[in-house]
């Protein structure tokens, strides 16, 4: 009997991206959904969370986020669902601040396209730019 140490996902979190890319591929194709990627964000909050259920958690929560996703690529928000190891500290916000936080936190998942931001804010794209401008939101520059 041959004995293999795999050591767990949260301690392989460069597997991530890999392992993310081949489920896409799996299940864009039973879903005929095809999804082709998941965002820098999206694969950051990926590399982030725990992964108590290992390579199989993973795998499914990609597959929910193919099957739920009304987008080609996916976002941290396509995967909500999974909960934090440690629950953040509730900071107390004024509504300006929270409202600010998720209108960039939308452009920022969108890549910026102000059509589709403005469509999942339920807004039209004259109004998104009237609040990009009130908060004084700026695209972030690729180095």
């Amino acid at each position: 009997m041959i004995t293999l140490h795999i050591p767990p996902l949260r301690q392989r979190k460069e597997d991530i991206p890999l392992l993310v890319d081949h489920f896409l591929g799996k299940y864009s194709h039973e879903t005929t959904k095809y999804v082709d990627q998941v965002n820098r964000r999206g694969l950051d909050f990926l590399k982030s969370y725990d992964w108590p259920g290992n390579v199989r958690e993973l795998e499914n929560a990609v597959e929910r986020a193919v099957v739920l996703s009304k987008s080609r690529t996916l976002s941290s928000t396509d995967f909500s669902f999974l909960v934090p190891a440690v629950e953040p500290v509730f900071k107390p916000r004024s509504i300006r601040d929270v409202e600010k936080m998720h209108i960039e936190q939308v452009l920022i998942d969108c890549n910026w396209n102000i059509t589709h931001a403005a469509r999942i804010l339920d807004i039209n794209r004259a109004t998104l730019h009237r609040m990009i401008n009130r908060y004084a939101l700026q695209r972030p520059t690729e180095n």
